[in-house]
């Protein structure tokens, strides 16, 4: 008995979690309700709905449903459905799945019908879309992230399971179905499936039998994929190495993909640690391109190697401040005369290295401070030699 099948929700009301986007006045829903949802992208963890919501938006706005993926999509099959739409009064919704996959000359096919609205397209991903599609599609569009389901709401989706196919489950079968699906709704409906293939009591030992392991435990609560980042890269910053190791791996085992964790790291070595280890930033970024090629389970070593590398790092949020500090000074109206011997091909202008490498000099008309290089690691050494070269000139 397919449960996925069975239980597809038919309307907004038929869903289970993400109530952000289909509680009654969500503006999603409302949107779509109203027939006026534009082009949008959406993304999370498997099993959370992505597709149907699509669909069930497709049901709402009444429109044609066209499912496609992007690991084989062709443009002719776009075109194909362009051409039947192109003069009716009705367009079609044009789903696509695994939209991060979409290449460069499929996402330019895609642009036109998104201009003139002759189409409504609807992509999903299990990753943040929003680093492999191009500005042109992310201006024409709007992205919704959706999150592991709840324990409650997988609790109500499986009770429904139960009732439906007059199934009987054992109270700690129902607790392990749950918990061990880590907000994965296919993932548990599909273990049920499995079990009740089995025998006609569904008990805790057989469902663990085949599922030993819970899947992308941790996370499965709302919220929480927030308050473990969170308390990761507080740990780092504040050099916990015990703390730090144990977070990360409550994402890796959360479901968390190695891109986020590293580009989280990426970050975190600019914003934290910046020029207190110059270094920081250049192993982060070989951290993060090393993951993208080589994945899980291997990439959690080159992870654990770059947070270690950061808690045990100096730490200096001299650039992060700098530059907020600079940004505030120019939104609030400072814009300042560039000083007339700096602009270019100007003679009056003195060349550094034909005084040793510095030369006292004016660069703005109004001199502020905004960066305050603090006495820690490499960045002392930085201060020191500032203020060498100014004394010596």
């Amino acid at each position: 008995m397919d449960f996925t099948y069975l239980l597809r929700p038919k309307c907004f009301d038929d869903i289970v979690g993400q109530e952000h986007l289909v509680a009654r006045l969500a503006p999603l829903r409302v949107l779509c309700e109203q027939g006026s949802l534009g082009h949008s992208f959406f993304y999370g963890c498997a099993g959370v709905g992505k597709t149907s919501l699509a669909r069930v938006i497709a049901s709402v706005m009444e429109l044609p449903f066209y499912e496609l993926n992007a690991t084989s999509l062709k443009v002719e099959d776009l075109r194909k459905i362009f051409t039947q739409y192109k003069n009716a009064l009705q367009k079609p919704l044009i789903f696509i799945d695994e939209v991060h996959r979409l290449s460069k000359n499929q996402q330019e096919v895609l642009l036109p019908v998104m201009e003139n609205n002759s189409v409504l397209i609807i992509g999903v991903s299990t990753e943040n879309p929003f680093f492999s599609l191009t500005s042109a599609i992310r201006s024409r569009s709007m992205l919704f992230e959706l999150f592991p389901i709840t324990q409650n709401a997988l609790h109500i989706l499986l009770d429904k399971a139960i009732d439906y196919a007059s199934l009987q489950v054992q109270e700690d079968a129902k607790e392990y179905l749950v918990k061990s699906a880590g907000g994965d709704a296919r993932a548990m409906l599909k273990l049920l499936e499995f079990a009740s293939g089995v025998d006609e009591i569904i008990t805790y030992s057989l469902v663990h039998s085949l599922r030993p392991n819970a899947l992308q435990a941790g996370s499965s609560e709302s919220g929480v994929h927030y308050d473990l980042t969170s308390a990761f890269i507080k740990s780092i910053r504040g050099s916990d190495l015990n703390a730090s190791i144990y977070y990360l791996a409550r994402l890796i085992e959360g479901g968390e993909s190695a891109d986020f964790i590293a580009r989280r790291l990426v970050i975190l070595a600019s914003e934290d640690v910046g020029n207190a280890n110059p270094q920081a930033l250049t192993l982060t970024t070989s951290c993060l391109t090393s993951v993208k090629h080589i994945g899980f389970p291997e990439a959690r070593i080159i992870l654990a190697q770059a947070v270690i590398y950061l808690c045990a790092s100096p730490k200096s949020n001299s650039a992060y401040l700098s530059i907020n500090k600079a940004l505030k000074s120019v939104q609030e109206g400072n814009i300042q005369e560039i000083p007339q011997h700096i602009r270019q091909q100007h003679e009056s202008y003195m060349y550094p290295h034909d005084f040793g490498g510095y030369i006292q000099q004016s660069y703005m008309s109004e001199p502020h401070e905004f960066v305050n290089l603090k006495e820690i690691g490499y960045e002392k050494k930085m201060k020191d030699w500032l203020n060498i070269m100014k004394q010596i000139s």
